[in-house]
């Protein structure tokens, strides 16, 4: 009889599934949860150096695109090619540039670009906006105010239609108006091209400029910027 039971007791032992201790389990589970994190921080990173590379692509495609229209070659008016020239395509190094380093590529273009801008203008009165710091590095005696009662020079987006026909009633011949974000609605530039309350044009693909000196030839430019 007792060895009838050890044999019994030996079977039941031998069908039973292999037991784990805790820390066993935690060390599997701990190994499979790094594998999973480590396997979506890869994707991650997939995913962006794809993004990345798309974005570098689309900007030498642009830059390619408008190679023919580099620092103002085949403009014949003078004034309109020394703007070109020394504002909008000057690759002179700026000390203002070095306490810029945040922001996105194109912030960082744009914003170097609006410094430029506010340097060659030197306007006395604007609207803040996020690119107010830059403003301010190139012209320092600028004022921010909400609300103009002339344009000297000024900002919005290509979506801001409201902005834009408020803004425009208030432009002279020397005011200058910046548009951007122009390539995600290229009717919409198109339009603002032909507004007879416009004068010269300047479309740098990543934003346009507008002049409203009627006494100037009206003219549309497209410059690789």
């Amino acid at each position: 009889a007792r060895l009838r039971r050890w044999y019994c007791n030996a079977m039941r032992e031998s069908r039973r599934p292999p037991l784990f201790k805790r820390e066993a389990l935690s060390s599997i589970y701990d190994e499979r949860a790094s594998s999973f994190l480590c396997i979506d921080y890869l994707a991650s990173n997939l995913k962006n150096t794809i993004f990345a590379c798309v974005n570098q692509i689309k900007r030498w495609i642009v830059w390619l695109s408008r190679i023919h229209q580099c620092r103002g070659f085949g403009i014949q008016s003078p004034t309109d090619y020394a703007f070109v020239r020394y504002v909008v395509n000057e690759h002179w190094p700026y000390y203002a540039y070095a306490q810029f380093s945040g922001g996105d590529w194109l912030t960082r273009k744009l914003g170097r670009l609006y410094f430029r801008l506010a340097n060659w203008c030197q306007p006395r009165w604007m609207l803040a906006d996020e690119y107010q710091a830059y403003w301010k590095a190139g012209c320092h005696s600028v004022q921010f105010i909400p609300h103009l009662e002339s344009v000297e020079l000024a900002r919005l987006t290509i979506e801001d239609r409201d902005s834009y026909d408020r803004l425009l009633s208030k432009c002279n011949g020397q005011s200058v108006l910046v548009i951007e974000g122009i390539f995600r609605d290229w009717q919409r530039w198109k339009a603002i091209e032909q507004d007879k309350r416009v004068g010269t044009t300047f479309d740098l693909y990543y934003c346009g400029i507008l002049f409203f000196d009627k006494n100037r030839y009206h003219h549309h430019y497209t410059i690789n910027f």
